[in-house]
C-alpha cells in the first residue's frame, strides 16, 4: 500500500502528469464551448439570419476553446508572453504580406452588417446572376442558372453595384413591343391591357402601364410593363410575349421589320430593298 501511495505521490510530481492535466483540460474545454455556442445560437436565432446564426456559433467555439487551449498551456508550464510576442511579429508580417485578404475580411463584415441580400437570394452582379449559397468572410460564392460555380472577393462585392432579384415579393416585367406607323395606337393599347387582365398571373394591383418610347426607324416602340409575385416574373413574361404575337397576328396588327429605302437621285421615288443575307455554298453555286 505504501508502494502504491509512493507511487502516486510521484506521478503528481511528475510532468507527464501535469500533461494528462492539460489534455484533460482541452478535452472538456471543447464539449464546453460546443455547448454554450449551441445554446448561444438557440437563443438568438429567430431574431438574425441563417449566415450570421452560423458565424456566431463559429466565433463563439473557437473564442471558448481558444481561453481553454490558453489555460492548458498555462497549466504546464508554458509562458504565453513569449508566445504573445511571436504572435504579434506573425501577425504584422502576415498583415504586410495579406492586405488584399484583409480588405476582404473589412468587406466582408461590412456585407454582413449591411444585410444587402443573405442566402438564398438571387442577385446580380456586373455580369454575373445567380443564387447566394454562401456569404464568407473573404468572398461570396454564387451558383448561375447554369449551374456554374462563381466566387466574388468581398472588396469586389462593395465596389460593384449589387442588384437583389429576390428582395421584394413583387417584380415588374417590361416587354418591349414595335409596331407599324400606320396602326392605331389605341386600338393596340387596349389590346394589351385586355391580354393583362386575362392574364392569371398578371397583377391587378399595381395596375399595368403602358408608355411611348419613342419613334424609330421602322416602329413605334411601346413599353408595356406588368406585375406578377416574384416566382411567376418569368413565367407572366413568357405567356404575355407568346399571347401579344398570336394576338397580332389575329387582328391584323403588324410587327415591322427592319426595312431598307434606297433613293436613286432627286426625282425618283424611293423603292424598298430586302436585305437577305447569302450562304457562301449558295454563291458559289451561283459562279
Amino acid at each position: 500500500m505504501d508502494v502504491f501511495i509512493e507511487f502516486v505521490e510521484q506521478l503528481k510530481s511528475s510532468y507527464f502528469y501535469t500533461l494528462v492535466q492539460a489534455l484533460l483540460l482541452l478535452i472538456v474545454g471543447y464539449f464546453i464551448s460546443r455547448a454554450i455556442s449551441s445554446a448561444v445560437t438557440t437563443f438568438v436565432e429567430a431574431r438574425i439570419t441563417k449566415h450570421a446564426l452560423f458565424l456566431l456559433k463559429r466565433v463563439v467555439f473557437y473564442t471558448l476553446l481558444a481561453l481553454f487551449a490558453v489555460s492548458a498551456l498555462k497549466h504546464i508550464g508554458i509562458d504565453l508572453s513569449l508566445l504573445i510576442g511571436a504572435a504579434g511579429i506573425l501577425t504584422v508580417a502576415i498583415g504586410f504580406a495579406s492586405q488584399t485578404s484583409a480588405s476582404n475580411l473589412i468587406s466582408g463584415l461590412f456585407l454582413m452588417i449591411e444585410r444587402s441580400f443573405s442566402i438564398a437570394d438571387i442577385i446580380k452582379v456586373g455580369d454575373v446572376t445567380g443564387e447566394v449559397i454562401s456569404i464568407d468572410l473573404l468572398s461570396v460564392k454564387i451558383r448561375t442558372f447554369d449551374n456554374l460555380f462563381v466566387r466574388i472577393p468581398n472588396e469586389n462585392m462593395i465596389k460593384s453595384p449589387v442588384t437583389t432579384l429576390t428582395k421584394f415579393p413583387i417584380r415588374r416585367a417590361d416587354l418591349k413591343i414595335g409596331i407599324a406607323y400606320k396602326e392605331d395606337i389605341e386600338t393596340v393599347r387596349d389590346v394589351l391591357f385586355g391580354l393583362a387582365e386575362k392574364n392569371v398571373i398578371c397583377l391587378e394591383e399595381p395596375a399595368p402601364l403602358f408608355i411611348l418610347t419613342g419613334f424609330g426607324s421602322s416602329s413605334v416602340d411601346i413599353q408595356f410593363s406588368v406585375w406578377a409575385k416574384r416566382e411567376n416574373f418569368l413565367a407572366l413574361k413568357n405567356t404575355m410575349y407568346q399571347e401579344i404575337k398570336k394576338t397580332f397576328d389575329e387582328q391584323g396588327i403588324e410587327i415591322p421589320f427592319p426595312h431598307l429605302s434606297l433613293y436613286a437621285g432627286s426625282e425618283t421615288k424611293p423603292f424598298d430593298v430586302d436585305v437577305k443575307s447569302t450562304h457562301p455554298s449558295s454563291s458559289q453555286e451561283n459562279k
